[in-house]
């Protein structure tokens, strides 16, 4: 089976947040994954549109029920019509998750990847902490795209 990983970030970022996610999508599709994602703009647009150039296949779970909406690399569409309820669907279909930037709703995805045991990367992302104030272990943080990439196919094995 190939391995899917969960691409996240916000759906407008700034330039160098978008060339992350593209490098960490071109990086996955090189590798042979299937990058999965929210299906719309910013973050999500540039790893399909990554993963795309180097012949990768991409997924897009989109909140709403057009699929026209979707960014135009998304190969296989899912129009899910759940809003942000769809955020559980993309990290539930992942082996790992990768955290470009993002806002609430990338927070969302991650502690939900947290919850459910699902390892998490960060590029530029959130970083949570205890309540007790020590900072969360669950995110490997990271600041290369390439890195990110080789380290979520090598958690994805293990």
């Amino acid at each position: 089976m190939t391995t899917q990983i969960a691409v996240v970030g916000g759906s407008e970022a700034p330039e160098p947040v978008i060339a992350l996610a593209e490098s960490v999508g071109g990086a996955l599709a090189l590798s042979g994954a299937i990058v999965i994602c929210g299906g719309l703009g910013g973050v999500m647009e540039a790893a399909c549109r990554g993963a795309k150039s180097e012949g990768g296949l991409t997924v897009g779970l989109l909140p709403g029920r057009e699929a026209a909406a979707a960014n135009p690399w998304v190969d296989i569409v899912i129009a899910t019509g759940l809003g942000e309820a769809r955020n559980a669907l993309v990290v539930s279909s992942a082996s790992v998750v990768i955290a470009v930037g993002g806002e609430y709703g990338t927070l969302s995805e991650i502690a939900l990847a947290l919850r459910w045991g699902t390892p998490v990367i960060g590029l530029g992302t959130w970083s949570l902490n205890r309540a007790d104030g020590t900072l969360d272990a669950g995110i490997v943080p990271l600041d290369d795209p390439y890195e990110a990439a080789a380290t979520a196919l090598s958690l994805a094995d293990a």
